[in-house]
């Protein structure tokens, strides 16, 4: 049977299948390069981090049958698109100062701020996607085959641990970042305590305890990141093996890179991915909604009750409830997740395939 979730059909690899991912323990030699003279298995690292790098901007490189026929569709520019709801939902995480709707809070920001509003705190999003996306694609390649290789768990249980390991290395990464993020966001018009990126970092180091206190809300937000990763990588990576040995012919196509390896069709590839990210986003959203009020810190008036994720999520389930409290905003938060991950998954797919990883 053709092996449906990795590189190659030969030799063992993190999952169980092929080296694919730079997976050792092949029991072959790695194979020359006919022009420099070097090893196709010592390019597989700089070829991952290149396909972590432009999944991390979601470059959407489209390969047709014959000939590559691609368009790029940089994660700066689906980011800046988002940015609208983001700052809507982050609207909506502020319970008492700003009970709306969806649609309402889309409205009342330009109303307020005008359209410009909506669009607060995108620089910091857009410094901070590109490491981010970068860093949790890479480590997950290399936390699956360290699991794989030196625990000796394979199957799916492996793309759980892998996902939520190398999500919380990508939230440590970058988590100051996304509080600078935050801040900028939520800051009303008229009200500005922040002029921009750097005045906000130097006035959170310098009112709010140094260095530290660019992690405020961490805890909640690894505790949501780890189910979140390891969830949405845990799905895909299960869809993805379910349908091409189900349905192989209807869901699949040879890899361009590697005939032998049946690849996701690239519509497919972002249902899966989509499907992936609702999921995960389902499962993690209460931690999410607790990060955000904690990052927020001093801003709002309930900030002295709201010290400790415990604190906060007691806070917003006793005052709201679930459905108005830790889940509010999560329809908000489909719309701009599940196209996310879709494109996501789908251009690491494709990268991979681009850069002959397969």
């Amino acid at each position: 049977m053709v092996n449906c979730d990795q590189s190659s059909p030969r030799g063992p690899g993190p999952d169980g299948g092929g080296g694919g991912g730079g997976g050792s323990g092949s029991g072959r030699p790695p194979s020359r390069d006919a022009a420099g003279g070097r090893s196709r298995r010592a390019r597989r690292p700089s070829g991952l981090l290149l396909a972590a790098l432009l999944s991390g901007r979601r470059y959407c490189w489209m390969l047709c049958q014959n000939n590559s026929c691609s368009f790029g569709s940089s994660k700066g520019f689906i980011t800046s698109s988002q940015s609208p709801l983001q700052t809507s939902r982050r609207c909506l995480y502020n319970l008492d100062l700003c009970i709306l709707g969806v649609f309402s809070a889309l409205r009342a920001v330009p109303q307020k701020e005008g359209y410009l509003g909506l669009y607060k705190g995108n620089g910091a999003m857009m410094i901070r996607i590109f490491p981010y996306g970068a860093i949790q694609f890479m480590a997950f390649e290399h936390y699956k085959t360290l699991i794989t290789t030196k625990l000796g768990v394979s199957g799916h249980v492996h793309r759980l641990m892998a996902g939520s390991m190398a999500g919380m290395t990508a939230v440590i990464c970058t988590y100051p970042l996304d509080m600078v993020r935050v801040r900028l966001a939520f800051q009303v018009k008229g009200e500005h305590t922040y002029t921009g990126i750097i005045h906000a970092f130097k006035t959170i180091y310098a009112k709010e305890g140094g260095f530290l206190g660019f992690y405020r809300g961490l805890m909640p937000t690894i505790l949501g990141m780890a189910p979140y990763a390891g969830v949405s990588f845990f799905t895909f990576g299960t869809l993805k093996s379910v349908g091409l040995s189900h349905a192989p012919t209807l869901l699949g196509r040879p890899s361009s890179d590697n005939p032998n390896v049946l690849v996701l069709k690239t519509h497919i590839n972002l249902l899966c991915g989509g499907v992936a990210g609702a999921i995960a986003q389902t499962i993690s959203y209460p931690f999410d909604v607790t990060r955000r009020r904690m990052q927020l810190g001093t801003a709002l008036p309930e900030f002295e009750k709201c010290l400790t994720m415990w604190e906060t999520m007691k806070y917003v389930y006793g005052h709201h409830g679930i459905r108005r409290g830790l889940y509010r905003g999560l329809s908000l938060n489909y719309i701009r997740c599940v196209p996310s991950q879709a494109v996501a998954f789908t251009t690491y797919e494709l990268m991979k395939q681009f850069f002959h990883l397969n």
